[in-house]
């Protein structure tokens, strides 16, 4: 299975690139869709987060530490 963080990261990828087509002036084919890519790279960014690996819950008899570790 994929995990998280590749998931995250190739959304992360993807938008930088759509920002890239969106901005080059050499191809109107990727000038065209380069807001397209952005959009796919941005929901499938929020999807992972809101998704995302499960946390494991803490035992109740350990104190929780505050501020920096």
């Amino acid at each position: 299975m994929i995990r998280h963080a590749t998931i995250q990261r190739t959304a992360e990828i993807v938008m930088v690139c759509g920002i890239i087509a969106l901005c080059q002036p050499w191809n109107l084919f990727l000038h065209r869709y380069g807001l397209t890519i952005i959009i796919v790279g941005l929901v499938t960014f929020m999807i992972t987060g809101w998704v995302g690996p499960r946390q494991k819950p803490q035992a109740t008899g350990t104190p929780e530490k505050e501020g920096h570790a």
